[in-house]
């Protein structure tokens, strides 16, 4: 039985540290869009994230032809997602196609993959004066995840 490797969702003891395995120290982050992908590279040693260069081809295998690249750069342990909810927590369109997107990287690059409730994560970063505000996003997601692991 494979474990699952998501974070609790919203609605859930979404308080609760998650436990990664000690080998995973290396993680790149994604906040995923169709026309844009955030990227961000950090560790559990630092406890912060890097913004990378944002992946703005549209299409599966330009997308997937990009983040192969940023991993066989990084050589990451883990991969970590943003999926949107509704403030109320609820699903929309674009959960689904993030959550699908984080099902083709586990099937396609064979790491786990971490979710994390990446809610106003883009309204945070540009609040912050983010030039790339999916990058930035993307560092929001990965420095989220970063704090709930034990």
């Amino acid at each position: 039985m494979t474990p699952d490797t998501s974070l609790p969702r919203p609605g859930n003891a979404a308080d609760k540290a998650v436990v990664i395995p000690a080998h995973v120290q290396q993680l790149l982050a994604f906040d995923f869009g169709t026309k844009r992908t955030g990227c961000a590279s950090g560790n559990r040693v630092f406890g912060a994230a890097s913004p990378l260069p944002t992946i703005k081809a549209e299409g599966a295998d330009a997308r997937f032809a990009a983040i192969e690249k940023l991993i066989k750069e990084w050589q990451p342990q883990a991969l970590v997602i943003g999926v949107p909810y509704h403030p109320d927590g609820a699903p929309h369109e674009n959960t689904a196609k993030a959550l699908k997107f984080g099902r083709q990287l586990r099937g396609r690059f064979n790491l786990p993959v971490y979710e994390v409730d990446e809610r106003y994560s883009t309204t945070e970063a540009l609040a912050g004066g983010a030039k790339d505000a999916d990058a930035a996003s993307a560092c929001i997601i990965l420095e989220q995840f970063l704090r709930s692991i034990a």
